[in-house]
């Protein structure tokens, strides 16, 4: 927890304390108690309603049996050891949220709780995750703001070294922040589209690295507001462009040693760690109802655009959803695995609850990996793909939705309040916005996450 007495700009600590919690749209929600209520708020919770569970992307609700009444209530209730001082908004703070029913037992639908309860899961069996995200956002100028923006990035090559000369000012504050937020910058660059970049966290615990993607996006919207800039976190911003991936990074751990380097399998993975992976791999296509929510993220979900549009594996290949880091012997420890489908659109709770999930299953099956994908799935025969059981992800939400609803696995992992609450959000959000064109779905979606 970031001291709470004095705030980075020197101000006395702060007044007003948001609390936030992420819901099946994937949507941030907050309520917010002044600093001196906190405690109150600690022991009691804020009251808030269960209807929130089927809100969809436009804030309209996809409702539905148990989850349309007007009665009825919940508590939020900060996790304060995650409590920190908003370096972009001085007299604010922030704290994760859980959910809680007026008897003080955790509600069945909070997607952290569930995240929290996968992660000690793992633990009771011996394997620790160590997991991160990258976030990729777009700005453009907000036609509302009084100044010059002084993060404009400008046109420039993919990457550019000139494009820092635009938003270098931007960047660094952004920067500053999160280290004042007690966030382990790794990298923050200009990414492939005109005004895209891209930060990326220090791996921790899978409820720390989810908590600390809803902060980092939140400190992005705060400084973005201060430069003059509107962000997008959108699956697609553009119906012709790359889009914002939201790519998960994990490792699984055993007594301080990284199962993924060390062992006998492929390229060092140990057989714990190559279980892990292939359960990962083997729920894949459940998981893109999580990791791609809306029928936006299918617009990016296409092959031969580093978006892991295939269901496969292989060793620094950017073209399949299980890319595999090893890391080097310049780097021990660090080997780990990118998730390469996943979009901005995640609820990342939500994420890494469902992935442990999955990767459990692995090591309880002592499952093992299909042989690696060496090059893209895309320019590959077909029979070369079936024979190596290459299957492109699903293409439209409604085809994930399937398969999550399909898959025994993560209903008894998440439990039939939250599985049932995600598929009529998924539900509804096909309703919403599948028989409208790439260029609709893009404007309904660009601003909303």
């Amino acid at each position: 927890m970031q001291d709470m007495s004095e705030s980075a700009d020197g101000d006395r600590g702060p007044r007003v304390v948001a609390l936030s919690w992420v819901d099946n749209a994937g949507i941030s929600r907050v309520k917010a108690v002044p600093a001196h209520r906190l405690e109150h708020a600690n022991r009691w919770g804020v009251g808030m309603a269960p209807v929130f569970d089927t809100f969809l992307v436009d804030d309209s609700r996809a409702g539905g049996p148990g989850f349309d009444s007007p009665v009825g209530d919940l508590r939020l209730r900060p996790d304060l050891t995650r409590l920190t001082l908003l370096a972009a908004q001085p007299g604010w703070a922030w704290a994760p949220a859980d959910r809680y029913g007026q008897d003080g037992t955790p509600y069945a639908g909070c997607q952290r709780s569930f995240a929290l309860r996968m992660t000690r899961e793992a633990q009771a069996r011996g394997i620790g995750l160590r997991m991160g995200f990258e976030t990729e956002w777009t700005v453009e100028e907000d036609p509302r703001a009084r100044a010059t923006p002084a993060g404009r990035s400008g046109p420039g090559p993919a990457y550019g070294l000139a494009r820092l000369a635009g938003s270098g000012p931007y960047l660094l504050d952004i920067a500053q922040a999160l280290a004042d937020q007690r966030i382990d910058l790794l990298q923050i660059h200009p990414e492939y589209e005109t005004g895209q970049y891209e930060v990326s966290t220090a791996p921790e615990s899978p409820v720390d690295a989810a908590d600390t993607a809803v902060l980092v996006r939140h400190t992005l919207r705060a400084l973005s507001a201060r430069h003059g800039l509107l962000p997008s976190f959108a699956p697609l911003t553009t119906p012709s462009g790359a889009g914002n991936g939201g790519h998960l990074h994990l490792s699984p751990w055993r007594a301080g040693t990284n199962l993924l380097q060390g062992g006998g399998g492929p390229y060092g993975m140990t057989p714990d760690g190559e279980a892990f992976l292939a359960g990962v791999l083997d729920s894949l296509p459940a998981l893109t109802a999580l990791g791609c929510p809306s029928p936006a993220s299918y617009l990016r979900l296409v092959p031969s655009q580093w978006a892991g549009a295939y269901q496969c594996w292989g060793r620094e290949n950017r073209e399949a959803a299980l890319r595999l880091v090893t890391g080097g012997h310049a780097a021990p420890g660090t080997a780990n695995a990118e998730v390469k489908c996943f979009d901005q659109a995640a609820n990342p709770y939500l994420l890494v609850g469902a992935v442990i999930a999955a990767g459990l299953a692995g090591v309880d099956a002592g499952l093992r990996l299909p042989p690696e994908c060496t090059g893209d799935p895309a320019a590959a025969p077909p029979a070369t793909l079936a024979r190596r059981g290459v299957r492109r992800l699903p293409d439209t939400l409604a085809a994930s939705t399937g398969h999550l609803e399909e898959s025994a696995l993560l209903r008894r992992a998440m439990g039939d309040r939250l599985i049932d609450a995600v598929l009529a959000v998924r539900r509804g959000e096909e309703a919403l916005l599948g028989g409208r064109t790439p260029e609709e779905i893009v404007e309904a979606t660009r601003w909303r996450y």
